[in-house]
């Protein structure tokens, strides 16, 4: 089965990394407006069905392209 990837740990660290700081999943839902369930789903969940509002909330909160969050994962089976 295919699945997609949400590379939102990268995105955190990166974004860290950058601003020399640690950030929490209690500020990103804070700044985008999507509830920490739905982030810790995107975190810990392979597959995890997301609304396309909050993967656009995602990408200006990160400032990146929907590539730079989501990966597609082929069927390895196929």
């Amino acid at each position: 089965m295919s699945v997609l990837r949400y590379k939102l740990k990268a995105l955190i660290a990166d974004k860290e990394f950058a601003e020399r700081r640690r950030i929490t999943i209690q500020e990103v839902a804070e700044a985008t407006g999507i509830t920490r369930n739905t982030l810790s789903k995107m975190l810990n969940q392979h597959g995890a069905g997301v609304r396309t509002e909050n993967l656009d909330r995602l990408c200006g909160y990160f400032a990146c392209r929907i590539e730079d969050l989501v990966e597609y994962v082929p069927d390895a089976t196929r």
